[in-house]
């Protein structure tokens, strides 16, 4: 689940950015090691880079690849989706889950979000399913994990391919089951805003070594064999193309990065949950605001920290709300603009906002706020006074 902001780049003097990598002498020394090996692209750090991402959540398989947006398309490709199929996904997430499916000309098939946690509602789910749905995409949205074993058990009784949108998930887990490790393939995003970085990038993780092998060939060209191998010692000129494929491989420049950051995930993760807590215990005490939650079977990652305005209690909109925030030097942003409501998918499909008050009216109240390990207290304080005075100031 990719995402968009404007707030990337270097700070300006007074402001709090909405996201801003995490990245130390640590990082950059590994990524200045690889250019001068001279070997840039795929190479022996993306391998290490997929074996360790494997041994951190606990799959067998994993594939580095230069997006969440590949991983997913890949994830599809490799259970076999064809034309005229149908993936369900949920309308309350980034436009990537539903665009993938397009690729294939296949129906992505919207459908709710349940109203504490904003993932995927397992009863409409269910309620989706028909005789063409191959694929149900399990969004982890804001890195609260979506019901799994409900989901995993429509799955099953339907012959379904579970897959999960883990960008937001790195390193959260449920029911003490790692991200990533409960569907039969997951997509995991390594883009600037997550929560751990390699610029562009992503990863597909599996226990399916047919899946697995599947997609890394379709990964690059689907050639029989990647560049590492035809351009060492150990490897070849010749090669197959058993498939038109893609170009999805991750660089080795990339996989430094992300390398380095693994190694901190946990660091990086701790800071965020501190925030969030910090964030929490500050607007639970506050009427116009409702905080997010955290199921106990679940370990959050905190990737967002989605606020939500009691509207009816404030003289203002979300929108407005949020220009407030920016005014003051606070930089939010808003996740998601629900699917459907594109005007694509609008009238291509059809689908009317009838189909998921959910989605719709939390939609017009949601804002994430920031949250990264790199925050100071005193930022988190700014954060905190800044909402808390325009609630102040907009009480209605």
């Amino acid at each position: 689940m990719h995402e968009i902001t404007t707030a990337l780049g270097p700070d300006r003097p007074g402001e709090i950015p909405f996201a801003r990598p995490d990245i130390d002498e640590d990082d950059i020394s590994a990524v200045v090691n690889v250019i001068r090996s001279g070997w840039i692209t795929t190479g022996p750090e993306t391998r290490e880079f997929e074996r360790s991402f494997a041994g951190r959540v606990g799959a067998k398989h994993a594939i580095a690849l230069s997006s969440a947006t590949a991983a997913l398309h890949l994830a599809l490709d490799a259970v076999g989706l064809r034309a005229g199929d149908e993936v369900i996904v949920p309308t309350f997430t980034f436009t990537a889950c539903a665009e993938v499916v397009r690729y294939f000309d296949a129906t992505p098939v919207l459908v709710d979000v349940e109203p504490d946690t904003l993932c995927v509602d397992p009863a409409a789910a269910r309620a989706a399913v028909t005789a063409r749905t191959r694929a149900l995409m399990a969004v982890h949205l804001g890195g609260h994990l979506a019901d799994m074993d409900p989901l995993t058990k429509i799955a099953d009784a339907h012959g379904l391919s579970l897959i999960e949108d883990a960008a937001h998930g790195l390193p959260g887990s449920y029911k003490g089951r790692a991200v990533g490790t409960i569907g039969r393939l997951a997509a995991f995003s390594f883009y600037a805003t997550k929560t751990i970085t390699t610029g562009e990038g992503g990863m597909l993780v599996t226990d399916d070594a047919e899946c697995a092998e599947r997609a890394r060939i379709m990964s690059l060209h689907g050639m029989s064999k990647d560049a590492w191998k035809r351009y060492t010692g150990s490897g070849t000129w010749r090669y197959d193309v058993v498939a038109p494929g893609f170009k999805y491989n991750m660089t080795d420049i990339q996989a430094a990065l992300g390398l380095s950051q693994l190694a901190k995930c946990d660091r990086m993760w701790q800071r965020r949950a501190v925030i969030a807590v910090r964030y929490s215990r500050a607007f639970g005490e506050i009427s116009e605001l409702e905080v997010p939650v955290t199921r106990p079977e679940v370990v959050h990652s905190w990737h967002l920290y989605v606020l939500r305005l009691h509207l009816h209690r404030l003289d203002v909109d979300r929108d407005a709300f949020i220009e407030e925030l920016r005014a003051l030097g606070i930089h939010a942003s808003v996740h998601f603009i629900p699917i459907h409501t594109f005007t694509y998918y609008r009238e291509t499909y059809g689908y009317p906002d009838s189909a998921f008050p959910v989605a719709c009216a939390e939609f017009q109240r949601v804002l994430s706020l920031p949250i990264y390990s790199g925050m100071t207290d005193i930022e988190v304080d700014r954060v905190i006074e800044a909402v808390s005075g325009v609630v102040s100031g907009h009480r209605a």
